[in-house]
């Protein structure tokens, strides 16, 4: 049986970055992906490259769902941007609370994703298939893994048709998660999300950032590198991949790749799993 890929980028910000893009993306689709996602800058603030990007690879015949993220932002202009995608012919969005941007005093009509996907439901019914957010590892703002839970089991109650999780290199805190929403009644597929290792430094600062544990046998062999790229691309691709291999032998219906806009780490490590199947 075939295994799911979905596959994350970003929008670029200059012209370059958009060519890059659209080659990384030519050799990804060899993937077969259930379909690319586009990030939502905090605010909004990518908003119209990440509408441009969406576009792209809609005209491309791509199955393609943008991010929305609503902290800071209105219902009407949540409003309009449905109503882009909408005449856009997107049928898949990817909903999210996002992170209040820097110097920016109030989180706007929405405190919550499970109220933005009510409101998108409220406003376009089943046009959409929803995805949502979820961490094994736990919200890095939740004041207790119970908490968490149940925010996110709000979620799935408000609408959401499936979950995508923060990257994780744990997955005995994925399997935790999963039997902990089933426990709770959510039957939606649940992805779990992988970041391919391919700079360790940038690794670190985001996870320091996000709140997804870097296990110190990794973090160790990592640093004991040093500025060993191929060392650390190796043994990245080892762990990842058998990452990937567990949880998929575990019952994890699909892999989403976070990229960060490359695509050889990811067409290696699908790679190697075809060969293993």
């Amino acid at each position: 049986m075939k295994t799911e890929f979905s596959i994350e980028f970003y929008p670029p910000q200059t012209p370059e970055g958009v060519e890059k893009l659209r080659a990384v993306r030519e050799r990804l689709a060899a993937l077969g992906p259930e379909f690319f996602s586009v990030t939502f800058g905090a605010g909004g603030s990518t908003r119209e490259r990440t509408f441009a990007i969406v576009k792209e690879i809609a005209a491309e015949g791509r199955p393609v769902a943008p991010h929305l993220s609503c902290i800071g932002s209105t219902r009407g202009n949540i409003r309009e941007i449905l109503g882009d995608y909408v005449g856009a012919g997107i049928r898949h969005i990817v909903a999210l609370r996002g992170d209040l941007p820097s110097g920016m005093a109030k989180t706007g009509e929405f405190r919550h994703a499970a109220e933005l996907v009510e409101f998108i439901r409220a406003e376009t019914g089943g046009h959409f298939h929803i995805d949502v957010a979820a961490y094994p590892e736990w919200h890095p703002q939740a004041r207790t893994p119970a908490d968490d839970l149940t925010a996110f089991v709000g979620k799935i109650k408000a609408g959401a048709d499936s979950a995508i999780t923060q990257y994780f290199y744990n997955a005995d805190a994925y399997f935790h998660f999963v039997d902990a929403a089933r426990a709770r009644g959510v039957d939606v597929p649940i992805v779990p999300g992988v970041m391919p290792i391919g700079n360790f430094s940038t690794l670190a600062r985001f996870s320091d950032a996000c709140g997804a544990e870097l296990p110190r046998w990794m973090r160790r062999k990592f640093e004991s590198f040093g500025d060993d790229g191929g060392a650390i691309r190796a043994f990245g691709l080892d762990v990842v991949t058998e990452l990937c291999a567990r949880l998929l032998a575990g019952g994890a219906p699909g892999i989403h790749f976070y990229t960060l806009n490359q695509d050889g780490l990811t067409l290696e490590i699908c790679r190697r799993l075809a060969s293993a199947a």
